[in-house]
C-alpha cells in the first residue's frame, strides 16, 4: 500500500488501522486531534495503537505541542490514555528547547499563555520583558486563545519587525480542536508575522526536522536505520501538518477525518465516505494513502 496515493491519486477508504497494519513496520502518531479532542480521550484509538504495538512494531506519538514531552505524557496520564499505545513521544516544545538551550545567555521575550512555561523549565533562559529588551522571540500561542484574535497581535508583530526579531515557533499548528471548538495556534501568530517580513524558524509538523528526530527514536527501539521511510505510517487529522508533513518525509499518511476537519467534510451532518468526501480530498494541496473516520482497529 506504500505511497499508493502518490502514484494512483486515489485515497483509500478505510475501516480500521488492522486493514493496512501489515504494510507498516512503525507509526508516527499525532496525538491532539486523535488521541483526544483537548477534553476527552479517544479510547479506541488507544487500543488500535497498542494492537499495532503488541505486533513488536513501535510507536512514537509526534506532537506540535508547545511544552515538552514528558508534560504532555502527564496530560494524556490525566485523560486516560494507556501507555501501551505509544513507545515515546516528541513535540515541538522538546525541539524548541534545543534552540533555547544553544541561544543561552540571550534574552528571549515568550509570546504565549503561562501554561506554555515548561518549555523553558531547567534551561539557561534569559527573559526579556518587552519585545525591545530582547534578542530573539518565542511564541507558543496566544496569550488568551479563549478571547484574543491573531489580529489583536498586529502592533507588537510591527514591533518586532522594526527590530528584526527571529520568531521561534513552538507549535506550526493553525488551529487545534478543542472539544467541538476549533482554536487558533501559534502558527497563526507565525504566518501572520511572516506576512510582514518577519523571520520564523518553525518547529514541528510538517518540516522534516521532527521526522528526522522521531525516527532516530525509532533506531533505538529496532527500526533498521536503512528501513524505507514508506514503511512508516504517519497518523494525524490535518492536511497542512500531519499529511503534508508525512509525505515530505516520504512516509505513507493516513488522515483521521473526524478532527479538525470534521465540519468541512461535514461529518456532523452525514456519515464519512468516498460519495462524500472524494471531491473534497481532491481538492487538497495533499492526499492522504488512507482516510479512516476516527483512528479504530
Amino acid at each position: 500500500m506504500a505511497n499508493a496515493a502518490a502514484r494512483t491519486g486515489v485515497t483509500r477508504f478505510i475501516t480500521g488501522l488492522g486493514e493496512i497494519a501489515d504494510s507498516y513496520d512503525a507509526i508516527f502518531c499525532d496525538v491532539w486531534g486523535v488521541l483526544h479532542n483537548g477534553m476527552r480521550a479517544h479510547p479506541a484509538a488507544a487500543q488500535a495503537l497498542t494492537l499495532f504495538r503488541a505486533a513488536d512494531k513501535p510507536v512514537i506519538l509526534i506532537s506540535n505541542a508547545p511544552r515538552p514531552g514528558h508534560s504532555v505524557i502527564a496530560q494524556l496520564d490525566r485523560l486516560g490514555v494507556p501507555r501501551s499505545a505509544y513507545d515515546d513521544i516528541l513535540t515541538s516544545g522538546d525541539l524548541t528547547r534545543a534552540i533555547v538551550q544553544e541561544r543561552a545567555g540571550e534574552r528571549v521575550f515568550h509570546l504565549g499563555p503561562e501554561r506554555d512555561k515548561p518549555i523553558f523549565e531547567g534551561l539557561p533562559a534569559v527573559f526579556a520583558g518587552a519585545v525591545n529588551d530582547a534578542d530573539y522571540v518565542v511564541c507558543s500561542g496566544l496569550y488568551d486563545d479563549d478571547a484574543d484574535k491573531v489580529a489583536d497581535y498586529a502592533p507588537l508583530l510591527e514591533a518586532m519587525r522594526a527590530r528584526g526579531l527571529l520568531m521561534v515557533c513552538a507549535n506550526p499548528d493553525i488551529v487545534v480542536e478543542r472539544g467541538d471548538e476549533l482554536i487558533p495556534c501559534a502558527g497563526a501568530i507565525a504566518q501572520a508575522y511572516e506576512a510582514i517580513g518577519g523571520d520564523v524558524v518553525y518547529n514541528g509538523k510538517p518540516h522534516r526536522p521532527v521526522y528526522e528526530a522521531a525516527r532516530e527514536k525509532l533506531v533505538k527501539r529496532g527500526l533498521p536505520t536503512d528501513a524505507p521511510a514508506a514503511r512508516i505510517l504517519a497518523i494525524g487529522d490535518a492536511i497542512r501538518t500531519d499529511i503534508a508533513g508525512a509525505q515530505a518525509y516520504g512516509a505513507d499518511a493516513l488522515l483521521i477525518a473526524r478532527g479538525i476537519h470534521t465540519h468541512e467534510l461535514g461529518l456532523d451532518r452525514i456519515a464519512l465516505s468516498s460519495e462524500s468526501a472524494g471531491e473534497w480530498i481532491a481538492a487538497q494541496t495533499h492526499q492522504p494513502e488512507a482516510i479512516l473516520d476516527k483512528l479504530v482497529w
